[in-house]
């Protein structure tokens, strides 16, 4: 019998590392699928939501597979921060970070077999005040155009955070110890080791 594929079906780079570290072999196939959400859907929730979308069509086109979907949310106060657009948007979203707590969502779906799994996992972050100089040379590095909330936590953003509660890997982009958890829990780590 041939061994059941494992796949990511997201394109972070971020995410295709953590996965890695179940050292399990899978592929990655982005989802096409369409991200907006209703105006109306509360900003904890979105995060599960979009990794369920994302999971649910790859795994339409790859039934036998086991399919990892996640997405990440950058929340605070019930404010969804999303990739900035540009600088000034980048700008915008380090200022209002700027000495304040927010919250990190990620969602995770998992499709198997005509069955399907979600949950969401929440890190709360805090951020040092930061100057004018620092949000400009961050905003001018390059690092927080394609993440999240406008930084990455894992490269130059590390310096702009004063402390995390929970799970760091859930803020990188995915919370793989709990991930590799549930996995074991639902037997589906069984059929992909077997």
């Amino acid at each position: 019998m041939d061994k059941i594929k494992l796949i990511l079906a997201s394109g972070s780079p971020r995410r295709k590392e953590l996965l890695g570290k179940l050292q399990i072999p899978f592929e990655v196939i982005v989802s096409e699928c369409d991200e907006t959400l209703p105006a109306d859907t509360p900003a904890e929730e979105a995060a599960e939501l979009l990794a369920v979308r994302k999971a649910a069509a790859v795994a339409a086109e790859h039934p036998d597979a086991v399919v990892i979907g996640a997405d990440t949310t950058v929340i605070l106060a019930d404010e969804i921060l999303g990739k900035p657009k540009d600088s000034d948007d980048c700008k915008r979203m380090l200022y209002m970070l700027s000495d304040n707590a927010h919250k990190v969502i990620t969602g995770a779906a998992v499709f198997w077999g005509g069955h399907s799994f979600s949950f969401s996992e929440e890190t709360l972050v805090q951020f040092y005040p930061l100057s004018e100089d620092e949000i400009n040379r961050y905003a001018a590095s390059g690092e927080p155009y394609d993440k999240a909330g406008a930084y990455g936590i894992q490269g130059l953003g590390a310096l702009l955070v004063r402390g995390i509660h929970g799970d760091y890997f859930n803020v990188v982009g995915l919370p793989v110890a709990r991930l590799h958890r549930e996995l074991k829990r639902l037997g589906i780590l069984r059929l992909l080791t077997e």
